[in-house]
């Protein structure tokens, strides 16, 4: 109840920042589609059991497409010159599912449920299935109409971004520096290709490192050398946390503290004292990372969110009526 609460008023105060906010609400599809959320939650579920890569891909998805035009599934639309097409949006997967549920939600619910709103809902299932945080979420988004790959690098955060622009484009967004390091958590989970870290350090032929991030841990960076052997074919990844890939806990955290964060944008988060605490306070204390994942994931679930006519309701995903 407490918690509930607690969303709730910070689910106001977002509203009273963007007004757009107040035509979203807890169980908006109660009465038109009132089995929507179990319908998305269970093909999650489905697909995630055969898959357990599929979990982190419908995060990363989220991030992608909230990122870049806010909350609205442009990230979802196919086409030349979307932002489907940018290089840092090729290697996005998970969009199988939202179409799966799309076209469930189709057969019972014609015409009523967005795409952005099956995509946020997958999001949060995803982090509960593999074991993190049951959150509750508004819905009530309208789908986007515009996707343009413009858009993409001016928004998106780079793994090879300092800290200084890691929280200029959070804050752009609206988002703080906690919600910066409790999102970044999202890394405890997921994988990611070897080009998106491998110019932290070189080897040579015979398995010397030489070093270019010297805030990487020595030994982990020799581990991901044999994985991403230089040569290598591009479509090997390697999971962000080795010790629970499958499991979204706190574990990234500690892993930050020892120096085995996977990106550059991961280990800045401990060189640096306004988020060297937070780090701690999380990687000490899974509970506290719950909560503040909480909140900081329905900030992140509402950014530029379109409601009324400022969106479409999709008949597919991948493609505007």
């Amino acid at each position: 109840m407490e918690k509930a609460i607690l969303l709730l008023s910070l689910l106001l105060l977002l509203c009273s920042v963007n007004p757009s906010l107040s035509q979203l609400s807890f169980n908006f599809y109660g009465i038109s589609c009132p089995a929507a959320e179990f319908m998305v939650k269970n093909t999650v579920r489905s697909v995630s059991s055969n898959d357990p890569s599929i979990p982190g891909k419908l995060l990363r998805l989220f991030f992608h497409d909230c990122f870049v035009q806010g909350c609205d599934a442009s990230v979802l639309l196919q086409g030349n010159e979307t932002e489907r097409s940018d290089p840092a949006n090729r290697s996005l997967g998970g969009f199988s599912v939202i179409d799966s549920a799309k076209r469930m939600l189709e057969i019972f619910c014609p015409f009523t449920v967005s795409c952005a709103d099956i995509l946020a809902l997958a999001a949060r299932d995803a982090v509960e299935f593999l074991g993190g945080p049951a959150v509750e979420i508004p819905t009530g988004r309208r789908d986007g109409k515009v996707s343009a790959v413009s858009d993409v690098r001016p928004n998106m955060v780079d793994t090879s971004f300092s800290l200084d622009q890691m929280i200029q484009t959070f804050s752009s967004k609206g988002l703080s520096i906690n919600d910066l390091v409790t999102l970044s958590g999202a890394h405890t989970i997921g994988a990611a290709h070897c080009n998106a870290f491998s110019d932290r350090f070189r080897a040579d032929t015979k398995g010397n490192l030489t070093f270019v991030d010297g805030s990487i841990d020595e030994n982990y960076a020799s581990q991901l050398s044999k994985q991403c052997p230089a040569g290598g074919s591009p479509s090997v990844t390697v999971v962000n946390d080795p010790s629970t890939p499958f499991l979204f806990d706190n574990e990234y955290y500690r892993m930050l503290l020892s120096r085995r964060g996977l990106f550059h944008s991961d280990s800045v988060l401990v060189i640096d004292d306004r988020t060297k605490g937070i780090v701690s306070d999380l990687a000490n204390d899974q509970n506290r990372f719950f909560e503040s994942w909480t909140q900081s994931f329905l900030r992140l679930s509402t950014i530029g969110v379109k409601t009324a006519n400022q969106g479409q309701i999709r008949i597919s995903c991948s493609s505007i009526n």
